[in-house]
């Protein structure tokens, strides 16, 4: 995709801006009501188990300063684990732990942290310092994802995620986030991670963009980006379509991982997808859901099955 083009290209070419996104697809199809089930990273786990959806292992929850010594007992069998705001955004404030070291435990950065470390850590979560809004909030231990083999030439440290863009039900697009050295292990985006496009019908990845640029390679292990594909990629659309029913969210990021020994398993919801998908994906968002609309009607509400829904995606998204 070129980076200087005309808006009127753009919307030739069904790019869809920030604007538009909020006024017509966060706004409109989106209820306040149901924006606690995905900001609620410890509710949003609860509905996907109770739907039989996969999620990572919630190992314990700190809610209060006071709950702060039970942290020793939670990790105590688990070598590895992740520490993370049950209201954070951005990857903020998410503590991934690798295994232990003479009593401390080293992070996915590769730095040492004792026990009194992570209690300040969960204790600044607790205060609300990476919360959406700065309010008070919760502290999750669960399971730390073991990424797929496919994926260890073209990540560094830490655990790619699979983005799926969800409209009224259906996957619409779709990208990998690689993380890097840039990202400090993280699959964000903003941070310096790579977004790898994704067609639709294969599950196959195509090129990647990081820091604005169209790339080829992984910045870090010189890999190649494009041509991976993607196992049980049919599942993953399925589990992604199925995250409309969990929410009643009608524009909705679903966020999945490839665990080598567990499967697919969601690890986020959003209320508000952002637009990198697009650059990822060298196509606009605008055309695909315009061929939504046109299956279900502007105002429609989708009713066949997530599994239908996945394929008319992977039928008609090319």
């Amino acid at each position: 995709m070129k980076w200087f083009i005309s808006p009127k290209a753009l919307r030739r070419r069904g790019v869809v801006g920030m604007n538009q996104r909020n006024a017509q697809f966060i706004a409109e199809l989106n209820p306040r009501r149901n924006y606690p089930l995905v900001d609620d990273k410890l509710l949003t786990k609860k509905l996907a188990l109770d739907a039989g959806i996969a999620v990572p292992e919630l190992y314990g929850v700190i809610e209060t300063n006071h709950d702060i010594r039970n942290l020793a007992r939670i990790v105590g069998e688990h070598d590895d684990f992740v520490i993370k705001p049950a209201h954070g955004s951005g990857g903020n404030g998410i503590v991934v732990i690798l295994g232990r070291l003479q009593g401390q435990f080293r992070k996915a950065s590769g730095q040492i942290i004792d026990q009194a470390g992570m209690a300040h850590h969960v204790s600044n979560i607790l205060s609300g310092m990476y919360s959406l809004g700065g309010r008070p909030d919760k502290a999750m231990i669960e399971y730390r994802v073991h990424f797929h083999p496919m994926f260890e030439g073209i990540s560094f440290q830490g655990v790619p995620d699979i983005r799926t863009v969800v409209y009224k039900g259906y996957p619409v697009m779709a990208m990998v986030r690689l993380p890097t050295r840039d990202s400090d292990g993280k699959a964000n985006l903003h941070q310096g991670a790579v977004g790898a496009g994704i067609d639709m019908a294969s599950g196959c990845t195509t090129r990647g963009v990081w820091r604005h640029q169209i790339i080829d390679l992984h910045p870090d292990t010189g890999m190649p980006i494009g041509g991976l594909h993607i196992p049980g990629w049919d599942r993953l659309l399925v589990l992604a379509a199925e995250c409309f029913e969990l929410t009643g969210l009608g524009y909705l990021g679903v966020d999945l991982v490839l665990d080598r020994d567990r499967g697919p398993l969601i690890l986020e919801l959003n209320a508000r997808p952002g637009l990198a998908v697009q650059l990822a994906n060298d196509s606009g968002l605008g055309q695909r859901i315009a061929l939504i609309d046109a299956a279900i009607g502007k105002n429609g509400q989708p009713t066949a099955p997530a599994s239908a829904r996945a394929a008319f995606a992977q039928a008609r998204f090319r």
